[in-house]
């Protein structure tokens, strides 16, 4: 069975996004500092965040994230939407989205095709599966998404992406998670970031 693994950035004092998140500031007001390290990888001394991130994204068979990891705003669809990424986004694998309000799938370049699920985590979970087979599937965010994962039981593994920054408002995976054990099986540091992989204890 495919491993279920969420990966996110996330400040020092649990944000993985700041307040006022919109169109031009997708994370949030000073957002921006939690995925930057993304950016840098070619970078002297970033090394081990590019080898991280190629390791991540080998053997990704299906991808689930929220509305508001895909677009801005709430409500009916804005169907000229389609992404902060452009024609060709970096998922390369079926993505679906969790929407209370239906829309036809968008396939686009690269083999990157948004399948919008109305009918809750489950039945995007059950459809990832279907198309993953034993590749990884990955909760991609935001805060709530994973959140319901997490809560729910169904991720093996969380890696964390911890920037040193406080953000002192935003949204928080953990909050009001309940007591949940993890047992970290690998850190990684560099300047900017220390990646925390974590198992999650059943």
């Amino acid at each position: 069975m495919s491993l279920v693994i969420c990966r996110t950035c996330i400040s020092l004092d649990g944000y993985t996004a700041a307040p006022n998140q919109r169109q031009e500031e997708p994370f949030g007001d000073g957002g921006m500092r939690l995925p930057q390290w993304q950016f840098e990888t070619t970078r002297p001394g970033h090394e081990a965040d590019a080898a991280l991130l190629d390791e991540f994204n080998e053997g990704v068979g299906a991808f689930i994230m929220g509305r508001n990891m895909f677009a801005p705003g709430r409500g009916a669809w804005d169907e000229s939407w389609t992404g902060w990424w452009g024609e060709n986004p970096p998922y390369h694998a079926p993505v679906f989205v969790l929407s209370h309000y239906a829309r036809e799938s968008l396939p686009m370049e690269g083999g990157t095709t948004f399948s919008f699920v109305t009918e809750g985590i489950e039945s995007a979970l059950k459809q990832a599966r279907e198309v993953a087979g034993d590749r990884k599937i990955v909760i991609a965010g935001g805060a709530n998404t994973i959140h319901q994962y997490l809560v729910a039981g169904h991720l093996d593994e969380m890696w964390l992406h911890i920037v040193p920054v406080t953000l002192g408002a935003g949204e928080r995976p953990l909050d009001n998670a309940g007591k949940i054990e993890f047992e970290p099986f690998e850190v990684i540091a560099s300047p900017t970031v220390t990646h925390v992989k974590y198992r999650v204890l059943r």
